[in-house]
């Protein structure tokens, strides 16, 4: 397969540094083609701005979401932009790889997100009708790909479980793994999280390293998390509700949009034609 890493840390001597070497090397080891994207290094530009847009005249009123679509449909995006953009459409998987500074990634890979996720490219695409509202969610240029996040915490473990004072790491991760991974059709794969990134000592290094090499040696196989297609009849279109009686009995909020795992059986089961 061919793999795109995108990483996020300033640090070149940091832990996240070095899982990064760790999962380059496991990957290369498995006869995966990996490319990565170093965005610290490469002194990446997180802003978008009016420079984003050489074809938008200077004193037009900005607005983002139409200049990226316009752009992007002129082939006019800036030259660091779409180099990312292809490297999207070459990698059969993508991994985010970052700390998780302030309950979300550090700016210059949100900023990533915001400049190279361009209209026309990883949203506002597809039919939007009265039986489809656009090629998302589980549909996209991204369809058929997988992401994963490789990210590390300051807190231990505790403090992201199901009662932990910061919120399940989960529910932290919803937005991202949710929200810009399977929002443009990537299947995506269950996080690999490392806690209290700071107090790691060098002796239990080698145990977190194995478990990411783990990780990349079923890169293939690990199955996604069992996201609910937007169209594909979970959801009352164009609403995009989630149809009454579906989802666990109490359950709210993000946990509703991840089928059950006898929901995915029985629909696997019932119908192979479809991959959920």
């Amino acid at each position: 397969m061919k793999v795109l890493l995108v990483f996020a840390h300033p640090e070149p001597r940091s832990l996240n540094a070095a899982l990064r070497d760790v999962a380059i090397k496991a990957l290369e080891a498995e006869g995966h083609e990996v490319w990565v994207s170093d965005l610290y290094a490469e002194r990446w530009k997180a802003q978008v701005d009016l420079g984003d847009f050489p074809e938008l005249a200077s004193e037009a009123r900005l607005k983002v979401p139409a200049a990226s679509g316009e752009g992007f449909a002129a082939g006019a995006l800036t030259d660091d932009v779409k180099a990312e953009q292809d490297k999207l459409l070459w990698a059969d998987v993508l991994i985010l790889q970052f700390p998780l500074w302030w309950f979300s990634m550090p700016a210059i890979l949100k900023g990533w997100v915001d400049r190279v996720f361009a209209r026309g490219f990883a949203y506002g695409v597809g039919e939007h009708s009265d039986s489809k509202w656009g090629d998302r969610y589980g549909e996209g240029v991204f369809a058929g790909k997988r992401a994963m996040l490789v990210v590390t915490t300051g807190g231990w473990q505790q403090h992201y479980g199901p009662r932990g004072v910061n919120g399940p790491i989960d529910d932290l991760l919803f937005p991202i793994n949710h929200g810009i991974l399977f929002y443009p059709g990537y299947d995506v794969l269950p996080p690999f999280v490392v806690h209290s990134a700071d107090r790691i000592k060098e002796s239990g290094f080698e145990a977190i390293a194995e478990d990411l090499r783990e990780r990349m040696r079923t890169l293939a196989t690990t199955p996604p998390l069992a996201y609910r297609p937007q169209n594909g009849g979970d959801y009352l279109i164009p609403n995009c509700e989630l149809r009454p009686g579906l989802g666990e009995p109490g359950a709210s909020g993000f946990a509703l949009h991840i089928r059950p795992a006898a929901a995915v059986v029985e629909v696997v089961v019932g119908d192979a034609q479809r991959a959920v």
